[in-house]
């Protein structure tokens, strides 16, 4: 069995709103899961499974404090994450400055005076 490929673990975690909901709010600070709860319109069970999958995928952790059981954000999944969308980041600016680099070319290509028409438009 291959072992799962964390990157895709992640982005599936963050698939869902309400466990970006719950990493947002995580990154404010450790949260109970009754305190995860209060803004969904969902049971403390639903909650839970979705604690179970931002745990696996790494993105939280939660610990025992007598019958307090904080989560805390893991920040490591989601810096990974940022680092791969950033190299696709930089490819799309370095096309955008070639593009704009080009319009600038055509625009000082166009002679300023009359109006452009087929015959002067280069």
């Amino acid at each position: 069995m291959q072992p799962p490929d964390t990157l895709s673990t992640t982005f599936a975690a963050l698939a869902d709103p309400t466990r970006r909901a719950i990493l947002a709010r995580l990154s404010q600070g450790e949260a109970s899961v009754s305190d995860l709860s209060k803004p969904f319109s969902m049971s403390a069970p639903a909650v839970t499974k979705h604690l179970k999958v931002l745990q696996r995928a790494g993105l939280i952790s939660q610990s025992r404090q007598a019958q307090w059981r904080p989560c805390k954000l893991q920040a490591k999944p989601l810096m990974e994450a940022a680092d791969w969308v950033a190299q696709y980041r930089q490819h799309w600016e370095e096309r955008l400055d070639r593009l704009e680099d080009y319009l600038q070319t055509l625009q000082t290509d166009i002679p300023t005076t009359g109006t452009p028409t087929k015959e002067n438009i280069p």
